[in-house]
């Protein structure tokens, strides 16, 4: 009986030990996932700059809201899709830079932030920049695939190099 005992506590501890190990490692894959969002970046900017604002939208989930600056929040791809027409414009040019990345512990949600930058051909024909930082909330759909669930932006001044 005693045997039975010692080797049931030594199972117990053994496998204590072994889920102990599990988690460091579900939480290194889920931060390791961080590169997924930042290359999720670079296709979104792509897509953005070959197909315009169903480029930019096909990357939104249904129930996304953005909040734009200085303007109100848009509740869903249908109301945030009305207002992203200047994208279609083949003289508008919308790029933005990731500078951080994170994916939340369960591997479900994740945000991306950093700078992007906005040009286009003002009145007369003359060249404008505008410059901001943005931040945006991913998470996983059903199927798998990451989606924007919240995206929002603000002006800079003209970043100094």
């Amino acid at each position: 009986m005693k045997s039975f005992l010692f080797a049931l506590a030594v199972t117990f501890f053994i496998g204590v030990a072994v889920l102990l190990n599990l988690r460091p490692t579900s939480l290194v894959l889920a931060k390791g996932n961080t590169e997924t969002l930042r290359q999720l970046e670079a296709e979104f900017m792509k897509a953005t700059a070959e197909h315009g604002s169903q480029g930019y939208l096909s990357y939104y989930a249904d129930d996304a809201v953005e909040v734009p600056d200085g303007a109100p929040i848009l509740q869903g791809k249908e109301s945030i899709a009305r207002t992203m027409g200047f994208l279609d414009n083949k003289q508008n040019h919308l790029t933005w830079t990731p500078v951080g990345a994170d994916i939340s512990a369960s591997g479900d949600l994740g945000y991306t932030y950093g700078n992007y930058e906005f040009r286009s051909t003002g009145k007369g024909g003359k060249p404008v920049v505008a410059y901001g930082k943005y931040n945006t909330i991913w998470r996983k759909q059903r199927d798998g695939a990451w989606k924007v669930v919240l995206d929002m932006g603000n002006s800079s001044p003209e970043p100094k190099t």
